[in-house]
This record gives C-alpha cells, structure tokens and sequence, in this order.
C-alpha cells in the first residue's frame, strides 16, 4: 500500500485553519521559529524492520492482521510512515529475518519509497534453521572457538548485506552472558568478545561502522558479557575509532541517569546513537514517551547541548532509530506515536534558553535551571511538529489521517487478516 499525497493534501486542508491558530499561539514567545522549524525538518528517525508486525510475549502473540509477509511489504509499511510523517526516511534490517534476496530491486524499491538503509543488525540470539552450532550458552563469548567463528562469520555476512543495500553500519546486540553463578568464567568471557568483535571490525569497509549494544539481563540474569555502557565502552576503545556504543533507552537498570550516559559517551565522541523506546519496569519496548517524557526531553537536552558544543549535525551525526514492540497496538500507528513523541522532545530541547541555563548552572542556582529547563518542557510544541511535518509534504495529524484513510483495513484486505511478518 502506498498514500497518495493529495489525499494527505486533501486532509491537511481540513485542519489547516486550527493548525495555524494553534501555531500562532505557540510561537508567539520563541526566538528564531524559523531555525527550529528547519532543524526539526531535516530530522528524521529509522524504522525498525522487526517492529512493523504485531509483536508479543512468551505468552503469546495476536496478530492485528495485514501484516508485511516479505521485506517488499516491510518497506511499503516504511514508505507509509513515511509519507505521513515525513521524518521516516530510513530502515534498519535485522539479519537473517530480513535478507534482501535481490539487493538491487531492493534498493530500487527503496529509492522509489523516499527510503534509504540505516544499520544492519546482526542475530546471535537465535538458532537458525540449519545452524551448525547452537548459541544456547552464548556466541562471542562462548567457549568453544568454532561457535565463536560461526557468530563472527554471521557478522561479516551481515556486513556484506548491507553493503550491497547502501548500509554504512553495522549494530552488534549479544545475549551473551549467564543465569547461575560459576556457569561463567568473566575475564574469558569478555576476552573471548573481543577477540571476536576484533575479528568483525577487520572486516568492516574503510566507510563503515560498528555500534555495540549492551544490556544488563535478558535472557540471561546473573551476568551479561555487556552489561553496561562502560564494558560497551570499554571494547569500542579497544576495537578502534570506527566502534562506537549505541545506546538502547530499555537497556538499563531502573533508575539509571541515562542522560549523564548520553552526556559522557557524546563528549567522548563514542555515542554511535539510539535505540528509542521507554518502559515502566525494564526492557519494556514500549510507545517512546509513553512512559516517561520528561525523561526523554532530559537527554534530548544533553544531546542538543552537546552536539552543539562539538559542532555536530543533529540530523545525521548519530543514528536515531526506534526499537519498539507492539502486543496490542497496530504497529503502524504505535511507530508514527513514537516518531512525534521523539520529535516533540527534540524540539523541545531546541527550546531550553541555554545561555541562561548555562549562566545558573555557574551560580549554582539549582531552582533557576529548573525553571528554565521545565519552561521548554512545558511548552507545547506540537504545533511545531505538525508545521514541519507540513512544509515537507507530510500530515499534520499522521494517526488521524492514517485512520481517515482506513490504512489498516486496506492492509488486510491486501495482504489478508492471519499474516504474520517475517522475524516474530
């Protein structure tokens, strides 16, 4: 399926009269609209391969129909975001689920979409069918060498998939770890993935990078081989300056300042970029900002404060990407909240006087820096959002209009209602 764009005209048209008294309130107290509406333009989020189908738990899962049975439809899903929000212009594919069988048709279809190809994700959480070894008890880190080579071979492969897709990354996420204590010997584990990663950045082109994820449980919860952002760190300094950490905004412990992360890693130049989600207990992949705004406002604040500072493009500097799952939503509309809600922070950060906030910080004025902070928090800019998302041809209100055009019933009438997308 695919929106025709004089029906997002047609429907823009509709509300334009609200949008702009709205917008005229909303900008009548902020300096340099312009600017912000022209950063917030050329921002743009990619869109996780594996959350456009209806995912679940251990449970269960209950498919909401019309779901994309091959990458073609992963894409057209893409290229519908896409056109609604216009801040959608990327997919990230995760390897095997989602191997491109003629990589130029691909990209053709890609093109024609307005899409182009983030990182690639590689898959040694699963046994694949056929799989010589199994990485029941990890793949990196595992102790016998010949499993290490089958996850390390996995890897390159990856690598050359995504090269021949127009990819300049590789994202690398290990269950690796234990559940008991004494099932691992740590210092081997964690030299075993090095090696390992060594091995895979040998192997990446000179254009290309490697962003290393980490988690602290999940599957495994007594230990994991990359626990925290300082063992991600720690192997992208030893790997080189082409590996970098990204960040997953699920993958903490409860309470953990993920601002200050972002912070340190930005001003070390080691933030390769963001898996966005939010949760209330752990690992979640719930709705961004569904959860904890404020929070999401918090690092988008340290990443605009520190971008600027090393004279960063916020657009394309590091990778934004979603990484979300969706039980009980329809995937498509849970994906075009998250894309406004990150974009609402992110302009919203533009926002924070930081001269002021930077002058109450010297003077230690605690109660001043948070005035100043919540003012931009406070502000509603969605107006903004929707201004930006129309200038470039996108929809003022994407779900609204989404639902308007019956997009999910056209996708079960094309694809049928039992579909179940590829990878879950």
């Amino acid at each position: 399926m695919q929106i025709n764009k004089n029906l997002i005209a047609d429907a823009n048209q509709q509300q334009l009269k609200a949008h702009q008294r709205r917008l005229s309130l909303a900008t009548e107290d902020i300096d340099d609209v312009e600017t912000v509406l022209q950063k917030l333009s050329s921002f743009n989020i990619a869109i996780p391969s594996w959350a456009l189908g209806t995912g679940g738990t251990r449970f269960g899962r209950f498919s909401g129909g019309g779901e994309p049975r091959t990458l073609e439809e992963k894409l057209e899903d893409v290229g519908v975001i896409h056109a609604l929000n216009q801040s959608s212009n990327a997919i990230s594919l995760h390897i095997p689920w989602d191997i491109p069988d003629n990589a130029a048709s691909i990209r053709a279809l890609a093109s024609q979409l307005g899409l182009h190809f983030d990182a690639v994700n590689s898959n040694t959480f699963q046994d694949q069918a056929g799989q010589k070894h199994s990485y029941k008890f990890g793949s990196l880190h595992h102790v016998d060498k010949e499993v290490r080579k089958q996850a390390v071979a996995h890897n390159v492969e990856v690598i050359k998939y995504g090269k021949d897709l127009g990819s300049t990354a590789l994202s690398v996420w290990l269950s690796d770890g234990s559940n008991f204590p004494g099932q691992l010997n740590f210092r081997e584990a964690f030299q075993n993935t090095l090696e390992s990663l060594q091995e895979i950045y040998s192997a990446l082109p000179d254009d290309w990078k490697i962003w290393v994820e980490y988690k602290p449980y999940e599957p495994n919860f007594y230990s994991t081989t990359i626990g925290d952002w300082g063992q991600s760190y720690l192997l992208a300094n030893k790997l080189g300056p082409k590996a970098s950490t990204l960040v997953d905004l699920g993958h903490h412990l409860n309470g953990t300042n993920i601002e200050q992360i972002v912070s340190i890693l930005l001003m070390e130049g080691k933030l390769a970029g963001f898996h966005f989600n939010d949760s209330k207990y752990g690992d979640d992949d719930l709705t961004v900002g569904s959860i904890n705004p404020y929070q999401l406002f918090l690092i988008f604040n340290e990443l605009v404060e520190g971008m600027d500072a090393r004279n960063m493009n916020h657009a394309t500097d590091i990778g934004w990407m979603i990484d979300a799952s969706h039980n009980v939503k329809d995937p498509i509309e849970d994906l075009l909240q998250s894309v406004q809600a990150i974009k609402i922070a992110y302009t919203q950060a533009l926002l924070v006087d930081k001269t002021a906030l930077k002058d109450a910080q010297q003077d230690n004025d605690v109660v001043l820096a948070q005035e100043i902070l919540q003012q931009a928090y406070r502000t509603d800019v969605r107006p903004l959002v929707a201004e930006a998302s129309y200038r470039t041809g996108g929809a003022l209100d994407p779900v609204t209009v989404f639902r308007q055009l019956k997009g999910r019933e056209n996708l079960i009438k094309e694809r049928g209602l039992k579909t179940v997308a590829t990878g879950l």
